[in-house]
C-alpha cells in the first residue's frame, strides 16, 4: 500500500514508525499519503538486521513441518524469478510452492494455463520449513513456528516501509509479466494516475504535483533490472488496497482462480492473494493465500485454524488469521 489522500496521515505514520511488532499485527496495512507536500519517502531506513538473519538461518535449519515434505524439491528458475540473482536480499529458495504443499486428500489442483499469471505462483520459490517472517528492517516478527505461518516465499522485500499487501500483490503480478516478456506492466496511484513502466524506462519519473502526481524527464533510458525494481518501489509508494479495489477486475464467486485475491479497501486495508486452488470431486475447493503485511515484511503463505494451509471456499466469507473475514464481493482480478 501506499497512500491516503489524507494529508493527516502523516503524522500518524509516524508514529506507527515507532511501534513494536504488535502494532504491525494490529494496525493494518496501509501507508500515508504524500500529498499535499509531505514526503513520499517512506518511513524508517533499512538496518543490517543481524539479530533476524541469525534467527533466520538457525530456524531454516529446523525441522519440517508438515507442508514440507509433500514432494522432492524442484529448483526454482531465476529466468523466471530473477530477484533471487540480482543480489537483492531474500530467503533461501528451497523448492517451490507446488513441491511444498501437496493437494489434500480427495482433492486436486485445478488446471491453470501454460505461462499463466496462476502457473507462476504455484511454481514461486519457497524458503526452508522453519524460517521466520522478517520485517525490512531484519527484525523477527513471526517465528518460523508460528501457528498461522505455513511458509515463507523466497522473494526479496526491499530496504524500505514499501512492500506491504497490496504492493506484495503488484509485486508478484509485475515479476509474472515482465518475465512473460510483455511490456504493458502498469498500476495507478490512489489518485488514479496512471504509473506505465514503458514511459518510466525511457527516463520519465513521476512525482508529487500538488494533490496528485506529475510526469518529467529525469533520468536515463533504461530497463536493467535495478530499474525495473526502482519503478516498483515508485509504485509502492502511489499505490494501495484502495487503489486497487478500485482499479482491479470484479471476480464472481465462481470464477475464482489462482492469482485472483481479496482486497478491503482503506486506511488501514488488507489483501491476500489466491496462490493455488484445488476442488474435490464434490466440487468443493480450497486456497493456499499467502499475504504481505504492515511493516513491509517476507511475503508468506497463511495457515488458519490446525495444521491446514488449505483454506475452505465454500463459507459465506474468506477468514484469514490477520485480519477480519474478506467478503466475496471482494475478490478481484489483475489482468
Amino acid at each position: 500500500m501506499p497512500l491516503a489522500s489524507l494529508p493527516s496521515g502523516m503524522a500518524f505514520v509516524r508514529v506507527l514508525a515507532a511501534f513494536t511488532v504488535f502494532a504491525a499485527v494490529v494496525v493494518g496495512c496501509e501507508k500515508p499519503s504524500p500529498h499535499a507536500g509531505a514526503s513520499a519517502e517512506p518511513k524508517g531506513a533499512p538496518t543490517p538486521g543481524a539479530t533476524g538473519a541469525a534467527t533466520l538461518a538457525s530456524s531454516s535449519a529446523s525441522a519440517a513441518t508438515t507442508e514440507g515434505t509433500a514432494a522432492a524439491k524442484t529448483p526454482p528458475d531465476p529466468k523466471r524469478y530473477p530477484w533471487l540473482e540480482d543480489g537483492s536480499k531474500h530467503p533461501a529458495a528451497e523448492g517451490s510452492l507446488v513441491d511444498r504443499f501437496a493437494a489434500p486428500s480427495g482433492f486436486a489442483r485445478v488446471k491453470v494455463a501454460a505461462g499463466s499469471f496462476g502457473e507462476y505462483l504455484r511454481t514461486l520459490p519457497v524458503a526452508a520449513p522453519g524460517t521466520p517472517v522478517l520485517s525490512f528492517r531484519g527484525d523477527v516478527l513471526r517465528e518460523g513456528t508460528h501457528p498461522h505461518v505455513a511458509a515463507v516465499v523466497a522473494i526479496d522485500v526491499g530496504g524500505r516501509d514499501l512492500q506491504q499487501c497490496a504492493d506484495s500483490i503488484v509485486r508478484l503480478h509485475a515479476e509474472w509479466r515482465r518475465a512473460s516478456g510483455r511490456g504493458d506492466v502498469s498500476y495507478k496511484a490512489f489518485s488514479g494516475f496512471e504509473m506505465p513502466y514503458a514511459r518510466y524506462r525511457k527516463g520519465d519519473r513521476f512525482h508529487e504535483a500538488g494533490n496528485d502526481l506529475a510526469w518529467s524527464h529525469d533520468a536515463k533510458e533504461g530497463d536493467s533490472r535495478e530499474s525495473f525494481r526502482k519503478y516498483l518501489d515508485a509504485v509502492f509508494t502511489y499505490a494501495n488496497t484502495v487503489a486497487l479495489a478500485r482499479d482491479a477486475k470484479k471476480v464472481e464467486r465462481d470464477q475464482l482462480a489462482p492469482g485472483d485475491f481479496f482486497v478491503q479497501g482503506g486506511t488501514p486495508g488488507h489483501a491476500v492473494i489466491v496462490l493455488d486452488l484445488v476442488e474435490g470431486k464434490d466440487g468443493k475447493r480450497k486456497a493456499l493465500l499467502g499475504q504481505g503485511f504492515m511493516p513491509a515484511q517476507n511475503f508468506h503463505v497463511l495457515r488458519g485454524d490446525g495444521d491446514d494451509a488449505w483454506f475452505s471456499l465454500d463459507a459465506a466469507t474468506i477468514a484469514t488469521p490477520f485480519w477480519e473475514p474478506f467478503a466475496w464481493a471482494s475478490a478481484r482480478r489483475l489482468e
